[in-house]
């Protein structure tokens, strides 16, 4: 079937919301170089395995997230620790998927599901389905049908990349993915993963804005938009649900970039130019570095600062007075 085309209509409301994006991350790409905003590009990946994790009902808070990406000690089910460290692996290497190679996306889901699943990173054997909790919102197609449907839906994606847009071709990929249900776990990760790589080919940005944050804060609507589209039989309703979401998550970056650029004092700058990247730290070591000797003036200009902006962290945020406190660059 070289000529099945995934059922979708484009709507005045779908080309509203692609040019908008475009235009969002035009003005993102011109005022801002995300490449020399580290701590920005960390947190927002933070954010998005953090969020698409919590979506399949992963416990860690993002604090735990973070900790199990630096590698410290955390406690917790192993499964879910697990689920950090394999999606960590996944993003990580983000800029290297083919999002248009079958075999790329079984070794990312071989990635994404290390030491979690038997079937790792090869097609399901068994019948699946589709479930918000404990709501079954549809059963996916047999098992035999879906090498063959994941060749179709790959096809048209190579076919289609020159005349439909990433915005939307991403979408309709998301949403075909999720129906198919390819494998027999991880599929909403791999979903999201894949959307995700699919922009980031089109536009570098996409590799540290969180989509997935911003389907966790409406994740009823997220489901009710695909159980909408099988019921339809088009992806329609999904891909104007995703271009809404992107599209307001592109109005947090601007504000997040635009309040690092003009919140950061020359004092908070100065205090990330001697402090390297997720090394603790005293306030001792941090004013001897800086060559200060009052400690209230450090607090007052330096450090509360960098803190409340999230440009540092303390390793023992429930007790900031302890003789144990140590900050770290983020």
């Amino acid at each position: 079937m070289k000529d099945y085309k995934p059922p979708f209509t484009i709507t005045n409301e779908i080309l509203t919301y692609v040019s908008s994006i475009s235009e969002k991350v035009g003005c993102i790409t011109a005022t801002s170089n995300m490449e020399a905003k580290p701590h920005l590009r960390k947190n927002n990946r933070i954010k998005s395995i953090h969020s698409s994790l919590r979506i399949e009902a992963n416990s860690l808070s993002l604090g735990q997230v973070r900790d199990v990406i630096n590698g410290k000690t955390v406690l917790g089910e192993q499964k879910e620790i697990q689920e950090v460290k394999n999606a960590y692996a996944a993003y990580d290497k983000l800029a290297e998927i083919d999002p248009f190679s079958i075999q790329d996306l079984k070794t990312f889901h071989g990635i994404m599901t290390k030491y979690l699943v038997d079937e790792s990173g090869v097609f399901r054997s068994g019948e699946e389905g589709v479930f918000n909790g404990d709501q079954c919102i549809f059963m996916a197609p047999p098992a035999k049908f879906v090498p063959q449907l994941m060749e179709y839906l790959f096809t048209w994606m190579k076919l289609s990349q020159a005349t439909v847009h990433p915005l939307i071709l991403s979408s309709v990929f998301h949403y075909e993915f999720v129906f198919i249900h390819p494998f027999s776990d991880g599929n909403g990760r791999m979903a999201r993963l894949w959307h995700t790589a699919i922009l980031s080919k089109w536009k570098s940005v996409f590799e540290y804005i969180p989509i997935e944050s911003q389907i966790e804060k409406f994740q009823e609507d997220y489901y009710n938009a695909i159980a909408k589209c099988h019921i339809d039989g088009e992806s329609t309703t999904f891909i104007a649900f995703m271009l809404a979401q992107i599209d307001k998550i592109l109005d947090d970056i601007s504000v997040q970039i635009s309040d690092d650029s003009e919140q950061l004092s020359e004092h908070i700058k100065r205090l990330l130019d001697v402090m390297e990247y997720d090394v603790p730290y005293t306030s001792t070591a941090l004013m001897e570095k800086l060559g200060l000797k009052s400690k209230e003036g450090f607090r007052r200009n330096y450090l509360h600062p960098a803190v409340e902006l999230n440009l540092i962290r303390m390793t023992i945020p429930d007790k900031p007075n302890s003789r144990n406190q140590r900050y770290v660059k983020l």
